[in-house]
């Protein structure tokens, strides 16, 4: 099994999503992607991907010298790659909780997660008209990989711990994850999140239809608390 990962950064910093906000972290970027979502907030691990070959002893040696008990593997797209399995192994036999994030279309036997981060990408991350992709190609591509509930259902299944993270842009998101979620199973309501979009800090009125349907749902509202603290930069 390949011993290597395409690298964009590691860093230690709070974890600024999900269930563990706030909780310092060491985060792995693995650089490369099978989406182009148009708002992705790290185009330098999908549309543009940079990356350093780093062996996996490299990374696990750095994670525990990070001094934190929490790792998070996340891209790009983490789950494309082989290796991700003896370094999240190597992470759980050091100690460490494990966080991967993936977009949930793809699975990975035999990897150790904690607790699996999933961001099921609605029709609104499709890269319509957009510059990078003139010709239509991504566009089609991601459209057609976008979604996967049989790879959703089985990434729930396989770990002690779930999140199903929705970036949203507008009410009209709501009936499609609606249908989303009548394909998956072994969830709770509590495991289901609604993130605003953008890389800036909301208005609360922009956010006021979010927060009433969490309210009225029993789902979480997701922050991107590391926008607030350190604003759209990385390594943070």
């Amino acid at each position: 099994m390949n011993d290597t990962l395409p690298i964009s950064e590691t860093f230690t910093s709070i974890q600024g999503e999900g269930k563990l906000t706030g909780v310092p972290s060491w985060f792995c970027r693995i650089s490369g992607c099978n989406l182009r979502c148009t708002w992705c907030d790290t185009p330098y691990a999908s549309w543009n991907p940079e990356s350093t070959k780093r062996t996996v002893d490299e990374l696990a040696d750095e994670a525990l010298k990070s001094g934190t008990q929490h790792a998070v593997l996340t891209g790009g797209e983490p789950m494309l790659f082989d290796a991700l399995v003896p370094l999240s192994q190597r992470l759980a036999a050091q100690g460490m909780h494990t966080t991967i994030e993936t977009a949930g279309t793809v699975t990975l036997p035999g990897v150790s997660c904690d607790l699996m981060s999933i961001s099921p990408k609605l029709s609104n991350s499709t890269p319509v008209d957009d510059p990078r992709d003139p010709d239509g190609v991504w566009a089609t591509r991601h459209e057609s990989r976008r979604l996967n509930a049989d790879a959703i259902n089985e990434l729930i299944a396989s770990t002690p711990d779930r999140q199903l993270k929705f970036v949203v842009a507008k009410p009209t998101d709501l009936p499609e994850i609606e249908s989303i979620l009548k394909k998956l199973t072994g969830f709770a309501p509590a495991d289901v999140m609604l993130m605003p979009e953008g890389v800036a800090v909301p208005d609360r009125d922009s956010i006021r239809w979010i927060l009433d349907e969490c309210l009225s749902r029993g789902w979480s509202y997701c922050p991107r608390l590391h926008i607030a603290l350190f604003g759209d930069t990385r390594g943070t």
